[in-house]
């Protein structure tokens, strides 16, 4: 007999965590409907050009890729729905105001994120357009707390950081296109000898100061403390001073609906197309954030249109798992099979109307009540039928 076997890091879901992960979509997604954040279902399938713009090499790297046979074109399988929501937004609605969009569904990854992490997450997000305040920052970091909170969650931690921080030293210092990557890989990174290493056959090319603010970069993570030092031994400029104002009056709105908040200005992730406030939430005993999100206000310039945007998204997946007290698999009903029976009939339909899951016993099943998965039954007692405990 065969051995059928799936790819490295993809997976089944098997009934239990399924209908876990499908609660807690529904609940999300009506958590998200009350505050304004309409549905959209962008394909899985699009033009490569398409999926990638805006994003970076990043994206192109993380996506699987196949000829469409109509067009010869190159097409891919979405491995993040941000991208196409800020196409729908600047596309298709085409709204001069704030629009809210939310959305759910697969993507697909190339190489996993992590060990543990699958290539199939279930992403699932909300993305707010039209606004360039901290306001809609603030609204959509909420909104995030808010649904890790109602997911089950406890003790959150939220990291934030500024991408204009890093962008305005480069841009200050007047650091070329090819030095930039190198410098933003070691900084992703966290690599201090990397940096020094840099630095070290770059010789006069770059300011004293700015390498020390390079190199100061990735310690610049912490407390309230952090941004006292970053304004003390950054650059004085423009973009930094902005930014840094941004991060403190965040953290003031934030800190009372979060149980822990750090700063991390090394946060370099998603620096081809963010362009402000980046934010992770992390939960106990997981090394991965739970939750991503930030500013990215140019995403939407090769659709027509760079309107300002920010959002979140997770992984349902690993949101699901992360839970310590799931739901529990409901228990069901067991129905007796009776042909023609318009009273047995009735009585299971007005059962399920109220929610509640009842199996019919096939004939020659032989099944018993672990079989499935009931603790009740409906038995005929005088000339109506009742449910009561197996």
């Amino acid at each position: 007999m065969r051995n059928w076997l799936l790819p490295e890091y993809i997976e089944d879901i098997l009934p239990e965590e399924a209908l876990r992960i499908e609660t807690l979509r529904r609940r999300i997604l009506d958590w998200l409907l009350v505050h304004g954040y309409q549905l959209v279902g962008p394909p899985m399938l699009e033009f490569v050009e398409s999926l990638i713009s805006g994003s970076g090499g990043d994206m192109n790297l993380r996506m699987f890729k196949v000829v469409d046979q109509l067009s010869s074109r190159m097409m891919g399988l979405r491995a993040d729905i941000t991208p196409q929501t800020a196409r729908i937004d600047a596309h298709l609605l085409n709204c001069n105001g704030i629009t809210r969009l939310c959305y759910a569904g697969s993507v697909l990854h190339t190489v996993p994120s992590g060990l543990t992490s699958t290539r199939e997450p279930l992403q699932i997000g909300a993305e707010l357009y039209g606004h360039a305040g901290l306001e809609s920052d603030l609204e959509i970091q909420r909104l995030m707390l808010q649904v890790l909170t109602m997911s089950g969650i406890d003790n959150i931690h939220l990291d934030l950081g500024h991408v204009a921080i890093f962008r305005g030293i480069v841009k200050g210092a007047g650091i070329s296109t090819s030095l930039e990557a190198e410098l933003f890989s070691a900084l992703q990174a966290k690599d201090i000898s990397a940096l020094k290493e840099l630095f070290t056959g770059l010789g006069k090319d770059i300011n004293k100061n700015v390498q020390q603010a390079l190199m100061l970069l990735p310690k610049l993570y912490g407390d309230k403390k952090v941004l006292v030092q970053a304004r003390k031994f950054l650059p004085d400029y423009t973009e930094i001073k902005k930014a840094l104002d941004e991060l403190e009056v965040v953290a003031v709105e934030l800190k009372l609906v979060v149980d822990t908040l750090a700063f991390d200005l090394a946060d370099l992730r998603g620096y081809h197309y963010h362009s402000g406030i980046v934010f992770a939430a992390y939960a106990d005993g997981y090394p991965n954030a739970v939750a991503l999100g930030g500013r990215y206000d140019e995403i939407g310039k090769v659709f027509g249109r760079a309107r300002p945007a920010t959002g979140f998204s997770m992984d349902l997946r690993e949101l699901s798992r992360l839970i310590k007290t799931p739901d529990p698999c409901p228990k069901g009903i067991l129905a007796p099979y009776r042909k023609n029976d318009k009273v047995l009939d009735k009585a299971i339909d007005q059962l399920r109307i109220k929610n509640q899951i009842v199996i019919v016993e096939l004939p020659r099943h032989g099944g018993s009540k672990d079989t499935f998965n009931c603790d009740r039954k409906l038995v005929l007692q005088n000339k109506a039928w009742k449910v009561v405990n197996i």
